[in-house]
């Protein structure tokens, strides 16, 4: 008869330990081992497998690599050029973000356009899925949904429909029955993405994966999970934003650097051709305090504003908010606002928000915040025809950042007649009627880019 002994697995990384631990003593999560309970002598065996042989890379067939089209310029441009035959994709995010909303999009236009698709729905039932498809206009006869969870099951369901593209959502809701372990557990997770895995290679159909993120921000289960596909996405934003950004984190196919943008509507998921416009369309420009930046998405260009306030506070510890911006990038910069051009903020609360809820990661927006926190602090406006890039050292200075052409580029397309970028970057070559304003120091920036009194009456 087949034994059975409890052993604690690590849900990050898969460690097994004979008793609890509070801290995974390989990747050091706390609080993250879970009790299983293991059989002994019920495992298969495995079935033997013809040899391989080895070929020279010259005689390997360059054929059959053709990637299949997916509707929408965006996500295409996300997975580099469309879905490639036998690949199994990743797509992870918040709760809400809408992950169900873009996959139903695609795998309903593919259905359209391609072949049939299989829309394995293992959280909700197939009624909703129905009345999604329906509110967003939808309907398709070649597009099937199964609700099931028995990874067994949906496998054999997949060999008897032989669809074009699959979709299963989520991978942490399935699971084996060979496994005692829960549904969303290490095993379970490892276990079926190598199933769905070689289902995908054997028939040469892609599949695409929901999986869920962490409070953190980073997709639950372990992390083998993320080696195990060809393709890993994030769909980003804030829940009560109408934005999302779909970003690659991994891709064989293609690169990384890629980013789409789109906007969610009673109608599904839009695409933004032109995110810059958007972004910028209900900026207050007469309002001291908001300024212009712009920052890099992958390769994409993104002209974005971002507002400053100021404000006198009795509290020895002033609060400093930032929402959409690293908290700790701009406690530097108010350091450096402090020491290097003399403002006294020690008495000031200041709040700074990205307009549209964008996260900005690169530090060429230091110069935009800073001198959006100067302008509220002074009650000066800013120029509403300037765009800022720039990184600021600790000493004032003003640092190049990548890509300053294509930055500078797009500012010009979308009629701005200022910027301001650090001196050392030299002068590069843009179209249209931008001037172009080198500074070396924070302080010299800020004069030019603010208004004076006498000047804006």
């Amino acid at each position: 008869m087949a034994r059975t002994r409890t052993v604690f697995v690590c849900q990050q990384c898969g460690n097994q330990q004979p008793r609890w631990l509070g801290r995974c003593p390989d990747c050091g999560t706390w609080d993250s081992f879970v009790e299983q309970t293991m059989r002994k002598g019920t495992a298969a065996q495995p079935q033997a497998t013809p040899a391989a042989t080895a070929q020279p890379i010259t005689a390997v067939a360059a054929a059959g690599f053709a990637r299949l089209p997916v509707e929408g310029e965006e996500f295409t441009r996300v997975l580099g050029g469309g879905l490639v035959p036998g690949s199994l994709v990743l797509i992870g995010g918040d709760p809400g973000i809408g992950k169900t909303t873009l996959l139903t999009q695609v795998g309903a236009r593919f259905a359209a356009r391609v072949g049939p698709v299989l829309y394995v729905s293992a959280e909700e039932s197939v009624q909703q899925l129905r009345l999604r498809a329906e509110r967003l206009g939808l309907l398709h006869e070649r597009f099937f949904v199964l609700g099931e969870t028995n990874l067994e099951l949906i496998i054999n369901a997949i060999g008897e429909l032989q669809p074009a593209l699959v979709i299963v959502d989520s991978i942490q809701t399935v699971y084996l029955e060979e496994l005692a372990s829960a549904a969303g557990s290490v095993s379970q997770v490892r276990e079926g993405a190598l199933r769905l895995l070689q289902v995908a290679k054997r028939s040469n159909t892609p599949i695409l994966l929901v999986g869920h993120v962490t409070k953190e921000g980073v997709l639950a289960g372990p992390r083998v999970l993320e080696h195990i596909v060809d393709v890993v996405l994030y769909l980003e934003g804030e829940r009560f934003h109408q934005y999302r950004i779909l970003r690659g984190v991994k891709n064989r196919f293609g690169s990384t650097d890629e980013v789409g943008v789109f906007e969610m509507t009673q109608a599904g998921m839009r695409e933004v051709s032109n995110p810059s416009q958007v972004f910028l369309a209900e900026r207050s420009a007469g309002t001291p305090g908001s300024a212009v930046a712009v920052t890099m998405e992958g390769t994409r260009p993104l002209l974005v504003e971002i507002q400053a306030l100021t404000a006198h506070t009795q509290n020895p510890q002033p609060r400093r908010t930032a929402n959409g911006f690293d908290p700790n990038r701009l406690t530097m910069l108010i350091a450096v606002l402090s020491k290097r051009v003399g403002l006294p903020l020690f008495n000031q609360d200041i709040y700074v928000n990205v307009v549209g809820g964008l996260r900005i990661s690169e530090p060429a927006a230091d110069l935009a915040v800073a001198t959006a926190i100067v302008s509220s602090f002074r009650n000066q406006r800013i120029d509403p025809h300037l765009v800022l890039v720039g990184e600021i050292g600790l000493s004032g200075e003003l640092r190049s950042t990548s890509q300053l052409e294509r930055r500078l580029s797009e500012a010009a397309k979308l009629g701005f007649r200022r910027a301001i970028y650090p001196h050392s970057a030299g002068e590069p070559r843009i179209g249209g009627e931008l001037q172009l304003e080198r500074a070396r120091a924070l302080d010299g920036a800020i004069r030019r880019a603010l208004i004076d009194q006498a000047q804006a009456a």
